[in-house]
């Protein structure tokens, strides 16, 4: 039943969004439906882009976020802070849709769609940021590979809160709230964490529940399974895996063209199970970046000329519960 709510309250608020597209349908073969998000480490921008056409260019921005000159952020210094790109993804939660960002220079955001105002922000110094999630009661969880922890902020209790909880991970590279296990899943260099949460919303706490070693070495992306709760897609710098919370195990009994090394990011559009997926193009000046995203089942590609891709995502109303 939770899921079939889901599915619909997806399909609406997709729909709201503006994600269908007959006339983006007509130009390309590739569904029109949820746009890409890419952190483009080359423009220093977060871009929403046309799913519907396999070339992009300017006129595929659907939306884009930058702190750069914004005085909302000046604070944080984001001429420093706002340095590659390093996560995107999109959360909805109390009816309103976000943008959670971090940078690699340790800039952290979770930013009002379409308005750019923040929710939160913080600047956690040169931590190395690699992903952020956003949680039922309004705090947000960072991870930085650098600095090597998980942070869990207070972000509930205002813009600029800096009250945080806080866990170590070597090399921690990914974060994923679980609604079912009621846990933070931590992905980091050798090992995937269940954290979970206590304290109160003005103070919270993070303690480790489980660790699981991880198959091969060097955590990078983790997401979970769409319309499976029982999976989570974990990558590492040689692999691909779907983890089995259940048996707690990396499996990879998913269609074997998926799987390659260096995957950046990796998740399935919610309606098509279309997955996408991005990894280093060998040969770009920046030797973590790519021009290109890579779609499965059906295959494709997206090309965005000049860019400097880290990750791309389905840009989609993943709900916070």
């Amino acid at each position: 039943m939770i899921m079939r709510k889901l599915a619909a309250v997806s399909v609406a608020v997709l729909a709201a969004l503006g994600g269908l597209s007959p006339a983006a349908q007509a130009v390309d073969s590739h569904w029109a439906g949820a746009p890409v998000v890419v952190t483009d480490q080359a423009s220093r921008r977060v871009l929403v882009l046309d799913s519907g056409v396999s070339k992009w260019d300017a006129r595929s921005v659907r939306w884009s976020f930058s702190p750069d000159k914004d005085p909302r952020y000046a604070d944080l210094n984001p001429a420093k802070s706002w340095t590659n790109v390093s996560d995107a993804k999109e959360r909805w939660l109390w009816g309103r849709t976000y943008l959670l960002t971090t940078t690699s220079a340790g800039f952290a955001a979770v930013v009002r769609y379409p308005s750019g105002e923040p929710y939160w922000a913080a600047y956690t110094g040169p931590t190395n940021l690699h992903s952020i999630e956003l949680l039922p009661d309004g705090n947000v969880a960072v991870t930085a590979s650098t600095a090597g922890f998980v942070r869990l902020y207070a972000a509930s209790q205002g813009v600029r809160s800096t009250k945080y909880a806080e866990v170590k991970l070597k090399g921690g590279h990914g974060l994923q709230w679980d609604p079912f296990r009621r846990v933070l899943w931590a992905l980091g260099d050798d090992e995937l964490l269940a954290l979970r949460i206590g304290g109160s919303r003005a103070v919270p706490e993070l303690t480790v529940a489980d660790r699981i070693a991880l198959p091969s070495q060097g955590g990078h992306d983790l997401t979970q399974v769409v319309w499976n709760p029982d999976r989570l897609w974990v990558t590492t710098n040689s692999q691909v895996y779907q983890f089995s919370k259940a048996q707690k195990k990396f499996l990879q009994d998913y269609p074997s063209e998926i799987n390659r090394g260096g995957v950046k990011s990796i998740g399935e559009e919610p309606l098509t199970g279309q997955v996408l997926s991005a990894a280093p193009e060998p040969g770009h000046p920046c030797t973590w970046c790519s021009t290109k995203v890579q779609t499965y089942r059906p295959a494709g590609e997206y090309t965005l000329d000049g860019g400097g891709i880290y990750k791309a995502r389905w840009w989609w109303p993943s709900i916070v519960f």
